[in-house]
């Protein structure tokens, strides 16, 4: 059973912004979460509701999962020193 991924707008300004090298990897890795929402290193965020994290390299994807209607959402894709920081 896929599930289906969604990016939102920022998120794809942001992997775009990325090495070519660490782009395909990332992309690789929210392809993958089509088929495995919570994979083997996926952290659930402490204080947001169904919001995990994977790592890519020194990358993380940051990203929401609802259940009801099999689909992930990716909401931040940035470098482990600076994803958890608010605008």
């Amino acid at each position: 059973m896929a599930w289906r991924v969604e990016i939102k707008a920022s998120a794809v300004r942001e992997i775009k912004q990325l090495p070519k090298r660490d782009q395909r990897r990332v992309i690789k890795a929210i392809e993958s979460l089509a088929e495995q929402p919570r994979p083997r290193g996926a952290r659930k965020l402490i204080g947001a509701e169904d919001a995990y994290r994977i790592r890519v390299g020194d990358y993380r994807i940051v990203y929401q999962l609802a259940d009801d209607v099999l689909t992930v959402f990716i909401v931040r894709v940035r470098h482990r020193k600076d994803v958890y920081r608010r605008k």
